[in-house]
């Protein structure tokens, strides 16, 4: 968590408040809207297998008003690399409502991660293979 603000562009910070496991909360702050604003929220770990899944719950007030599970897949290739699959699922009341700003902005968060980690993780494989 800690290197992440230094190269994903949808974290200003994320800290685990203990050890990432299930039960263990985390404080995530995303990042600055147009007007400078960011979107801070508590999610709770769901599942945390080294390696392999990290998944959490974040929810807006009650449960299923506005529930959000994100999920991170590492799988396993068999030429030796590795597939990363990102998730969200929502659920809850006031989804119908967000679906656009969901569609629109949510994603867009999602693929500058995914573009981001990608370039990382090519800039490290060329630097060690130097």
């Amino acid at each position: 968590f800690p290197a992440q603000p230094e190269w994903n562009p949808s974290i200003v910070s994320i800290v685990a408040e203990g050890p990432l496991q299930a039960g263990t909360r985390i404080t995530f702050v995303g990042p600055r809207n147009d007007k400078g604003a960011t979107m801070r929220f508590r999610p709770t770990v769901l599942a945390a297998a080294p390696a392999r899944e990290l998944r959490w719950l974040g929810r807006l007030g009650l449960p299923r008003v506005f529930d959000g599970e994100h999920v991170f897949h590492l799988e396993p290739l068999p030429d030796g690399g590795t597939r990363f699959v990102q998730e969200e699922h929502f659920r809850g009341v006031l989804v119908p409502f967000l679906r656009r700003m969901l569609e629109r902005d949510t994603r867009a968060g999602f693929v500058a991660m995914n573009d981001a980690l990608a370039a990382r993780a090519e800039e490290r494989a060329r630097t060690a293979a130097a």
